[in-house]
């Protein structure tokens, strides 16, 4: 697959072909010209000898500083060497990919005013698979993700460290010299240009919303199996009850379960028992109304990804008619409440998960099924502890969702007095989908069980099709047994797409 950056950007899926798999990129002729263009502005402008920051000036608090021309190169450089001043682990080679893509995006819309041989030189990397080594902690948000890409940038000038196939640390300039590429030299606000923008966060909140997107709706799946499990009724997800409560998200979310849960001997056995609840507990009956909400707000997330894509966030612009200004277009507050606002919904999701599964596991409440769905309660603990583990999750995810957008830390001298942490929301956004796969793996887990318990009676296509899969690894309810691989496998399956497909295949796709 090739990925071509136009003047106009590139596409969110373009962003995950490149930052996830293996796409070349190419830089579009048309982009070529746009940056062109917007150099030749930027020359005028060192030919006249006007102040312009970040072109004649210094940065930040030291915006004042006339830079005289003979230095203005060094100034660039000495700019990417001190802002690559990030520290601890290395951020995965997802994320680096896709700030780079983002980064060549932003100078290739021709609003930054380096010529186009800087943008080729990013994307030699991408096309070598030379992922910089970039620290996790660094970033503020705002001017954006200046340390991170600053990080991704040394790595140009033949500086800085790469991230190595088998997860050590080497020069860039042993990258670039086995590579065949040779470090470039930064004219005047090439630098800057290369550090000012909002990649990293852009790119995490990118991926974030595909990988919910997927965990939603494996989050309907894993919901409709344990009320199956539970002997739940499948009245309260029926369109006509969320026609009256018009929620985009609830009522694709009740859709879901209530296709789910069709074509079920044990839905059927208890469908006209008078001794059946009249109501379910929340866990059950609210699914859509929490997923729901959850869709819903990644909605909202993924339209200010799209509105970013096409954004240009550097400063200072170089504007078609000859004017530089500086800008806070830098300033990641949308990503950052995005990101925020994600982390919140995703951990609404995982905590009704949980509660769904304890239920399950406690024979006071299970309607019937044995306690902590082991056979033989007392010699085995059955799922007793997977629930421990899950509720250890939650709690974490309570923690990860307190917004760091809420945050900022004045910096630069009080220059930049007000930062928008959306580094630090989108990072830690990553770690609650993770922990949403787990507490989903869990539940797929446990739901299982329950059928499996169950028999005779044979559950729902979507349950056939979910037994198949878990028993394949975990086996049938029986004699406890070394409980971490099995989760490991649950984990994969919930972050997989082949038992969606399977059951999509059945149902026709779920939204």
């Amino acid at each position: 697959m090739i990925v071509t950056v136009e003047p106009d950007g590139v596409s969110a899926a373009g962003v995950l072909a490149v930052a996830r798999g293996t796409a070349q990129v190419v830089v579009s002729p048309a982009a070529v010209e746009a940056m062109a263009a917007s150099r030749s502005i930027v020359d005028d402008i060192e030919r006249d000898g006007r102040p312009v920051y970040g072109v004649s000036t210094g940065f930040g608090a030291l915006a004042n500083t006339f830079i005289a021309p003979e230095r203005r190169a060094e100034l660039q450089h000495a700019l990417i060497r001190s802002h690559a001043a990030g520290i601890g682990a290395p951020m995965p080679r997802e994320v680096v990919r896709a700030m780079m893509l983002l980064r060549v995006r932003s100078l290739a819309l021709g609003r930054s005013g380096v010529r186009p041989l800087v943008a080729d030189a990013l994307v030699n990397l991408l096309n070598h698979d030379i992922t910089p080594w970039v620290p996790e902690h660094g970033s503020l948000g705002a001017s954006g993700d200046l340390a991170p890409l600053a990080h991704c940038a040394l790595v140009l000038l033949g500086e800085g460290w790469v991230l190595g196939k088998d997860g050590t640390r080497i020069t860039g300039a042993d990258a670039l010299h086995a590579a065949g590429l040779a470090p470039i030299e930064l004219s005047s606000k090439e630098g800057l240009a290369l550090i000012n923008g909002t990649d990293g966060m852009l790119g995490m909140l990118l991926m974030a919303c595909d990988d919910l997107g997927h965990l939603l709706t494996m989050a309907d799946v894993t919901a409709a199996l344990s009320i199956e499990a539970m002997l739940g009724t499948d009245r309260p997800f029926h369109p006509s009850i969320h026609e009256i409560r018009p929620h985009p998200g609830q009522g694709i979310s009740a859709a879901n379960i209530h296709r789910l849960l069709q074509g079920s001997e044990i839905m059927d056995s208890h469908r006209d028992d008078l001794v059946h609840a009249v109501q379910d507990a929340y866990s059950m009956r609210c699914a859509p109304q929490v997923a729901g909400a959850a869709r819903d707000t990644l909605e909202f997330a993924r339209t200010v990804a799209a509105r970013e894509l096409i954004s240009v966030a550097d400063n200072p612009v170089v504007l078609p008619d000859g004017r530089v200004e500086s800008t806070g277009n830098f300033h990641g507050a949308p990503l950052g409440f995005a990101a925020d606002f994600l982390a919140i919904a995703a951990a609404e999701v995982g905590s009704i998960s949980e509660r769904r599964v304890d239920r399950l596991l406690d024979v006071t409440r299970s309607r019937e099924l044995p306690a902590f769905l082991t056979p033989d309660p007392g010699v085995n603990s059955g799922l007793m502890i997977a629930q421990y583990t899950a509720a250890g999750i939650v709690a974490d995810n309570r923690r990860l969702a307190a917004p760091a957008s809420v945050d900022s830390i004045p910096t630069s001298g009080m220059q930049e007095d007000h930062v928008s942490m959306g580094w630090a929301a989108a990072k830690k956004l990553r770690t609650v989908l993770d922990n949403l796969t787990s507490l989903l793996a869990v539940e797929l887990l446990a739901a299982c069980r329950g059928l499996q318990l169950r028999t005779p009676l044979t559950p729902s296509p979507a349950g056939r099709a979910a037994l198949a899969a878990v028993t394949a690894f975990a086996g049938t309810p029986g004699p406890d047994v070394f409980l971490a691989p099995v989760l490991e496998a649950a984990r994969a399956t919930i972050s997989g797409r082949v038992l969606l497909e399977t059951i999509e295949a059945d149902l026709g796709p779920l939204a």
